[in-house]
């Protein structure tokens, strides 16, 4: 049985702004619906609850896909929090081999998703030209994954440049740059992890 459709949860409105317009270049024919939450508390205290419902009714070849920020959790205990989430609501986790089970797969955005923007530079210097090009090159920004407050690092980036004088705006960031990721260079892990699960969707 192929998956027909994808549920995706995220924590905030810009994680939706960025993949309402990735997704469909990942999963083709597949629908979706991405619904946020104001905030990445609001989405963990909800989830139990949201699963619960979802065990009522989603199809087999249905699949929920969640993504999260690490921000300063451990990346392990909160992948694990989230999977135990969705066998107590009694799905299978992650992705497998039996497309035929209601199945939930967890992702976790490390440290946030504007990380994601510093693994595919290219497409933030197509959004914004003005920002510095060789910011990838610069020891601090060579691992997406491995920045510190990586918001506060693009909005800093994005100043300087003269954009975002009254702070970064998430929402229209998300819109401007998802619209120029090319998936296949980012060099964010947590980014391919990411993409790696949507492709297995998509299959």
């Amino acid at each position: 049985m192929s998956v027909e459709h994808v549920e995706v949860l995220v924590e905030e409105p810009s994680m939706e702004a960025a993949l309402s317009l990735l997704l469909p270049r990942l999963l083709g024919d597949l629908s979706f619906a991405v619904y946020s939450h104001q905030c990445k508390e609001e989405l963990l205290a909800r989830l139990p609850g949201r699963l619960r419902g979802y065990g009522c009714w989603l199809p087999g070849n249905w699949r929920i896909l969640v993504v999260v920020d690490r921000d300063d959790d451990d990346c392990v205990a909160l992948k694990g929090k989230l999977d135990k989430m969705a066998r107590d609501a009694g799905f299978v986790t992650g992705l497998g081999v039996q497309n035929d089970c209601r199945r939930v797969v967890n992702r976790v955005a490390i440290e946030e998703l504007e990380a994601w923007y510093f693994g595919d530079w290219e497409a933030v210097l197509a959004a914004y030209p003005r920002v510095s090009a060789s910011v990838p090159r610069r020891r601090r920004f060579r691992d997406p994954d491995g920045i510190r407050g990586t918001w506060e690092a693009l909005e800093r980036i994005m100043q300087r440049a003269g954009y975002f004088k009254g702070g970064l705006r998430k929402i229209e960031a998300a819109r401007e740059i998802a619209r120029h990721w090319e998936p296949v260079r980012n060099k964010s892990r947590s980014f391919r992890a990411f993409h790696d699960a949507v492709q297995k969707m998509a299959e």
